[in-house]
């Protein structure tokens, strides 16, 4: 029963079975300690505009790290929809065949995670419960909710403790939420009145309720950008497969001409943001000497089985660090480096090496200074403010490590921001062209990106073709005849039944049979 979490979620579900050995008590501060850094470090977040320039590796020549159109053909609260209420729109030219109204949207797709220490069972419920996270066998998939609810309900207090540390929830909707307003504003500026709209997988504002506003707003247009800048089946697989549900599933959603930015790791704006954050923090007197600063990215995590059915994720976070890599090479910064890999959950084998172990083997070599960059996260939450500023801390300062620093996420980064609007903008003409003709489009986009920009069926086609029943999102306890009610009163009819059943192959007896006789029902 493989147990594969994805980023975010490999933390939350964790809790504080992580390396740390120093105990909670030291979390508080260390959680104070980022979020003053947090708020000090805004102003160093934009660095001069510069040109990108890419490495003339071999591996790298297909990257479209450029101003031109990456990936495309160059010749032709919790329950409460807040910021997603209908109104608005856009309208916009179509790219050729005269002029054509349409209302645009974006849909920005993440994980989600629990506003408040209530909400951390119930979404480790819903993560446990997508089948991409537990896989069963077929056999006994119909233990999937009761597997989940165990897990859930034995993994919260623990969680609860993490999220206790970094304010009581996730921040992750905050930050989304203003990076979709960020968005919509950047794109305006640029001349596209489009609607922004955030769709997290596992809890509030759920990827039902965007769509629920995408469908109110009669947005005809859609560009789907999932804020996870290399592309990953762990990652963003499981939001594809839903969103594909939901626009097959209705009428209305079905003529809705959509595209997916898959990934985004190789564009100019989001290359330079990272490196003006590193090359920031290098300077911001942390360490006594620039020089001898171990630049140290640490990825999220994927099983080592996803990469060996086709993954592009490591081949992916590779060619990211070796972009942001060159750039600073190129502004002087010739630090050596390293990226590994942090979050990893069971006993399968992870993607290596680990963060972990990496730390230790940098201080035993002779590393004294340290800057850690969280490069698969655009959004502060518990793998950057927890795991990465506490745990990944104390355990470096316990190795030898003396001098730390943590590159911030890059949230509502201008330049970053500006590169999302670019990268839609630049969409937004092959929406038509790929629901025209998606065959020969691809075809003519393979060799620029490991994977091109296409439509969700597509993607999912290539990526995901083993493609898993959904379950419905679930939220808390009601009392009375409701859903919730309805689907305890299953599981607890579920669990009973395993049990007698484990009960007469253990005992040998029939447990029902015997019930039956010792109440007399049976003579």
């Amino acid at each position: 029963m493989p147990l594969v979490l994805p980023p975010v979620a490999a933390a939350a579900a964790r809790g504080a079975d992580g390396p740390s050995t120093s105990g909670r008590a030291a979390l508080q501060p260390c959680s104070s300690r980022w979020r003053q850094a947090d708020s000090s470090s805004g102003a160093r977040w934009v660095g001069a505009e510069r040109q990108h320039q890419q490495p003339r590796s071999r591996r790298l020549t297909r990257l479209q790290a450029a101003t031109s159109p990456p990936f495309y053909d160059q010749q032709g609260s919790s329950g409460s929809l807040g910021a997603l209420q209908p109104g608005g729109g856009a309208a916009v030219a179509a790219p050729a065949g005269g002029v054509q109204t349409e209302r645009v949207g974006v849909l920005l797709l993440n994980l989600g995670g629990p506003d408040t220490l209530d909400d951390v069972q119930p979404f480790l419920y819903n993560l446990f419960a997508d089948p991409d996270i537990i896989r069963l066998p077929p056999a006994v998939q119909f233990l999937q909710p009761a597997i989940a609810q165990a897990i859930s309900t034995l993994r919260a207090p623990k969680s609860k403790e993490g999220y206790q540390a970094i304010g009581g929830g996730s921040p992750l909707r905050r930050i989304t939420e203003e990076q979709a307003t960020a968005l919509r504003e950047a794109l305006q500026r640029k001349g596209v009145d489009a609607r922004t709209y955030v769709a997290m997988r596992y809890w509030f504002p759920f990827t039902e309720e965007a769509i629920a506003a995408v469908k109110s707003d009669g947005i005809t247009q859609l560009v789907v950008l999932p804020l996870y800048p290399q592309f990953s089946v762990s990652t963003s697989g499981s939001s594809l497969r839903l969103l594909e549900k939901l626009l097959k599933e209705d009428p209305v959603l079905a003529r809705v001409k959509h595209v997916v930015i898959p990934s985004w790791y190789a564009r100019p704006g989001y290359v330079r943001a990272m490196a003006d954050l590193i090359q920031a923090e290098l300077a911001s007197g942390a360490f006594p000497d620039q020089g001898e600063v171990e630049i140290f990215f640490s990825a999220h995590g994927v099983p080592v089985s996803y990469i060996e059915e086709g993954d592009p994720y490591k081949e992916e976070m590779e060619e990211c660090v070796a972009l942001v890599m060159a750039e600073l090479r190129r502004r002087g910064v010739d630090n050596s480096h390293t990226l590994a890999y942090q979050s990893r959950v069971g006993p399968v084998q992870w993607l290596q090496p680990y963060t972990d172990d990496s730390i230790k083997e940098l201080a035993a070599s002779g590393v004294r200074s340290l800057l850690a960059v969280p490069i698969s996260f655009v959004s502060e939450h518990i793998e950057t403010l927890e795991e990465i500023d506490c745990e990944y801390r104390e355990l470096a300062e316990e190795s030898g490590i003396q001098h730390w620093g943590r590159v911030p996420a890059l949230n509502t980064n201008a330049t970053f921001i500006d590169d999302l609007a670019d990268a839609v903008t630049e969409a937004l003409p092959y929406v038509s062209s790929l629901a025209r003709s998606s065959a020969s489009l691809g075809a003519s986009l393979s060799a620029d990106s490991l994977v091109p920009l296409g439509e969700v069926e597509a993607l999912l086609e290539t990526y995901d073709r083993d493609r898993k029943v959904l379950p419905p999102p679930f939220l808390a306890w009601k009392w009375g005849w409701t859903r919730s009610a309805e689907t305890w009163n299953g599981r607890i009819a579920m669990l009973a039944l395993v049990l007698i059943l484990l009960l007469e192959a253990t005992t040998g007896q029939g447990v029902v049979m015997r019930l039956m006789e010792v109440h007399g029902l049976l003579k």
